[in-house]
């Protein structure tokens, strides 16, 4: 069974960082696509960052040179370092795997 668990959510003030994890279970997770992803209230789903089996990454235009994505297949677990946070990255941060699998995802508000 695909399942994938968030980790690390919180409040931050701006400016500062977080770092969110994903722990995954019942895939082949060294060989999959992995994406982070955010859903703010009342926005659509907005791709944040993805890293392909190889370590390849690319990330959305809105986080670029703040966020980075990274996986250690060992631990079968993804992760979002996120420096630089703004109250405009508030949202519900969930992972997925190209298998369709998501998990339930982790809040980050931003805030002073």
């Amino acid at each position: 069974q695909d399942q994938l668990a968030e980790s690390g959510g919180g409040l931050v003030q701006p400016g500062g960082s977080l770092k969110l994890s994903c722990v995954a279970s019942g895939i082949p997770f060294s060989i999959l696509t992995m994406d982070w992803n955010r859903q703010a209230p009342g926005k659509q789903r907005e791709l944040v960052a993805r890293i392909h089996y190889n370590g390849g990454t690319s990330y959305g235009e809105a986080v670029k040179d703040r966020f980075t994505i990274s996986r250690d297949d060992d631990k079968n677990t993804l992760y979002l370092q996120m420096t630089n946070l703004k109250p405009e990255d508030t949202a519900v941060y969930f992972c997925s795997d190209e298998l369709g699998g998501r998990g339930q995802g982790t809040q980050v508000t931003v805030s002073a």
